[in-house]
């Protein structure tokens, strides 16, 4: 039990950041730093739906939003972005399934084998949230390094300083503790659901055989016929 209880809450705050991680990253406006700034006077963070301009000296911070999602966009842009934002949904819903599977939570306190099967639930949506951050994130930060080093091999140096921003990193951070929390409640919790139902269908047979038994017992010591004379003799001692 004790196991258990580590495991469920290893998982609930691997979830929550991850979930949080996600989040965070696709409503930022950091996957790229410096993406075009030549005069090295700003830091230029360009996101999924704005990019900033960042003074160096006084720290006034400008930010441009994109046209709106119907206007023609990159497709590592509106891919990455559809990604992020299933990889939220999933990690989001994976992490409330999570809480209403935890034991000390009081949700369907007499059902232990159904929280477990909450758990494991909550265990597979998180799986499949790792995979579209994952590979958003990744996606977007292999493009930058090819971008960059097309530049580079064309002999083309326009000022340009291609990072990986904080965002991307958050969203990787994210996705890998997504596989991680998954694992944990797919894998280990899988184990407690089989102890669980081996030790109730043993007590469930124990039960029936104790109940067997004694019939049996009774059946035994009874005979028809002591048992016809009893009740003859309490209807005549009720007289």
């Amino acid at each position: 039990a004790g196991m258990k209880f580590f495991l469920q809450y290893v998982g609930f705050f691997c979830a929550f950041f991850s979930a949080a991680f996600l989040i965070i990253s696709t409503w930022t406006d950091c996957w790229m730093v410096n993406a075009d700034d030549s005069l090295e006077v700003s830091t230029k963070c360009r996101g999924l739906w704005w990019e900033c301009v960042t003074n160096v000296f006084d720290g006034i911070q400008t930010c441009d939003e994109y046209d709106s999602i119907y206007a023609e966009h990159s497709v590592k842009l509106v891919l990455t972005r559809a990604m992020m934002i299933t990889a939220d949904l999933l990690s989001g819903f994976g992490f409330l399934f999570l809480v209403l599977g935890l034991d000390c939570v009081k949700f369907l306190p007499d059902e232990p084998l159904i929280k477990l099967r909450i758990c494991l639930v909550a265990g597979v949506m998180l799986l499949l949230a790792g995979l579209p951050g994952i590979t958003g994130s990744v996606w977007y930060a292999v493009d930058v390094y090819v971008e960059r080093s097309s530049l580079l091999f064309h002999n083309i140096f326009l000022g340009i300083q291609y990072k990986f921003g904080w965002s991307c990193w958050l969203g990787m951070a994210g996705s890998l503790g997504c596989f991680l929390s998954g694992s944990l409640l797919t894998c280990c919790m899988y184990l407690f659901r089989e102890t669980s139902s081996g030790r109730f269908h043993s007590a469930d047979s124990l039960r029936k055989g104790y109940s067997s038994a004694a019939t049996f017992v009774t059946n035994v010591h009874l005979p028809s016929s002591q048992t016809a004379t009893s009740k003859m003799y309490a209807v005549d001692t009720r007289v």
